[in-house]
């Protein structure tokens, strides 16, 4: 079935005429493999960079034609300047030089970075490598928050992994709502966005860096969010495009650095720290996930990680120090079931610990909010 609509889907994109209205562009090898899982297809086309916004009626067309072929029901298309491995080469007359865009103010840059409609703040929960814990304090946080009277949803941003639907325990589609706009899914309370929810859990996403950001862009921008306080932003681990595309994209109010006490764990983490100061978004401070073991049988602290590098950092560094979650095996158990201990057990220890760090991070971005506008993040490199 996936390969009559991948075929149909190619068939379908002979219609659009190439960049200089020359061939068309699946002959001028300018869209790489077709995804299709479930109704779902996406894919990018190769343009030259410097014409990515005048091209930008292509990328639409193709997106239009694909979503008439039958049996698919979303399409997600990116403009991309890198040709897929084995594509034709592109035989189509040299491009006609664009003309180049009048030199933007500052304030006008600034503007160019809208906010998402309906939502107040929107943090990140970050790490600089994976197996940190990160998504399950990223769920926990975010019921604390809740736990307070926020309304709050999350987007689950790590696309070659996401792990948000199992910790809400939510699956299903999201229903279109009208065009390209979904409605979120909901799990205890909470709106909920995911890749997850596009394809199977064991597809898996092999997707280069523009699809990854288009991918990012739609579920963030054309997603019925409706009045959030806070929408919390699972980030996949390390400091790729996800993370630049979240900075550049919107004013993030802050992030939120996940890390384990031990100096490796450290390191990366310390990256991902600068990384964010390095796009101008506030760190609202580091918390210190397995911090240490409770035994459950007698109840014994065991430092099986080490302990306190990461508060040792965060003064070192000039940071919020949030917190520290102990290594529990009702935290385990409480993820993998889809019952978060914030939810499975909301006047345990364990909970008082993650409602006492949302609330500090709530008191942070609402602090930062009240002080002047900042500029928008600008990406610098050295």
């Amino acid at each position: 079935m996936s390969d009559g609509i991948k075929q149909a889907v190619i068939e379908s994109l002979k219609q659009i005429k190439g960049p200089d209205l020359e061939g068309n562009i699946v002959s001028l090898g300018l869209v790489s493999d077709v995804f299709v899982s479930d109704g779902r297809v996406a894919f990018s086309i190769t343009v030259p960079a410097a014409r990515a916004q005048e091209l930008e009626p292509l990328r639409q067309a193709a997106e239009k034609v694909v979503r008439e072929v039958d049996g698919v029901e979303n399409a997600m298309v990116a403009l991309t300047a890198e040709r897929a491995p084995g594509a034709a080469r592109n035989t189509a007359p040299p491009p006609k030089p664009a003309p180049r865009p009048a030199q933007r103010a500052p304030e006008e840059q600034a503007a160019a970075k809208p906010g998402v409609p309906g939502i107040k703040h929107i943090i990140a929960v970050a790490s600089g490598k994976g197996g940190v814990g990160k998504s399950t304090t990223t769920a926990n946080l975010a019921l604390g928050m809740a736990a307070n009277g926020l309304k709050v949803g999350v987007l689950d941003a790590d696309i070659y992994g996401p792990s948000v639907p199992r910790l809400f325990n939510v699956s299903g589609r999201p229903e279109t709502v009208s065009g390209r706009v979904l409605k979120p899914l909901e799990g205890y309370g909470i709106k909920v966005m995911s890749m997850g929810f596009m394809v199977e859990e064991e597809t898996p996403m092999i997707w280069r860096g523009p699809m990854v950001i288009s991918a990012l862009t739609q579920m963030l921008r054309e997603v019925a969010w409706g009045d959030l306080d806070v929408l919390v932003v699972d980030m996949p681990p390390g400091t790729g495009d996800a993370q630049l595309t979240m900075a550049q994209q919107v004013p993030l109010a802050g992030a939120v650095i996940v890390s384990t006490p031990q100096d490796l764990a450290l390191i990366d983490a310390r990256k991902g720290l600068n990384m964010f100061k390095r796009v101008d978004v506030p760190v609202l401070g580091i918390i210190e996930n397995m911090s240490y073991f409770l035994c459950p049988d007698c109840g014994s602290r065991h430092d099986i990680f080490g302990h306190g590098g990461a508060r040792a950092e965060a003064e070192r560094l000039g940071v919020p120090f949030l917190g520290e979650i102990p290594l529990t095996m009702k935290i385990r158990e409480t993820s993998d079931a889809g019952t978060p201990i914030v939810v499975s057990d909301p006047e345990g220890p364990v909970a008082e610990i993650y409602k006492t760090i949302a609330g500090q991070v709530v008191a942070a971005i609402e602090s930062a909010a009240t002080s002047p506008d900042r500029a928008a993040p600008k990406i610098v490199f050295d």
